[in-house]
């Protein structure tokens, strides 16, 4: 069997969603109480919803997750790979001839434009420039490693749980 494709992966559950107990070494990190590890396709729908002229983050969306499953967190790495599935499968469901979802609105924390989305930072700057956002360069040693969102808090989108 092949490579599996963005799609695939997407549809792919594993038994999630699923909550569970931190325990152990999660502890230190995340403290007490529960995780929910979400399902990818909840990562999707949510990434789907944010309207045009709005962004949101990836904390934000494990925010809304964490409500709809009673869970006192979600999970940081889960939720950020399945954002990252989400936008190469969107991509390849537009080359079907589908919509795809808006990805490109979901930032990572700080409003920081995911480098790891297809097309990578400029292509995501020229979009949400287009949207009527306001960005400016992420610098680090003297050079541009990536764009910020300039206007987050007037144009965050809060997803509902």
């Amino acid at each position: 069997m092949g490579k599996k494709s963005w799609s695939e992966k997407l549809n792919e559950d594993k038994g999630l969603p699923k909550v569970v107990k931190i325990e152990g070494k999660m502890t230190r990190r995340w403290g007490e109480g529960t995780v929910v590890i979400p399902s990818p396709r909840e990562v999707y729908e949510i990434m789907k919803s944010v309207p045009k002229g709005r962004v949101t983050t990836v904390n934000e969306i494990r925010s809304a997750l964490a409500k709809r499953h009673g869970a006192t967190i979600c999970c940081p790495i889960t939720t950020g790979i399945f954002a990252w599935v989400s936008a190469h499968a969107s991509e390849e469901e537009k080359a079907r001839g589908g919509e795809g979802i808006p990805y490109w609105r979901t930032l990572k924390s700080g409003g920081v434009i995911n480098d790891k989305y297809p097309g990578g930072i400029e292509a995501q700057r020229e979009t949400l420039e287009m949207e009527g956002h306001r960005l400016a360069p992420k610098v680090s040693k003297g050079r541009t490693v990536g764009y910020v969102v300039l206007d987050l808090s007037e144009t965050l989108h809060t997803p509902a749980p």
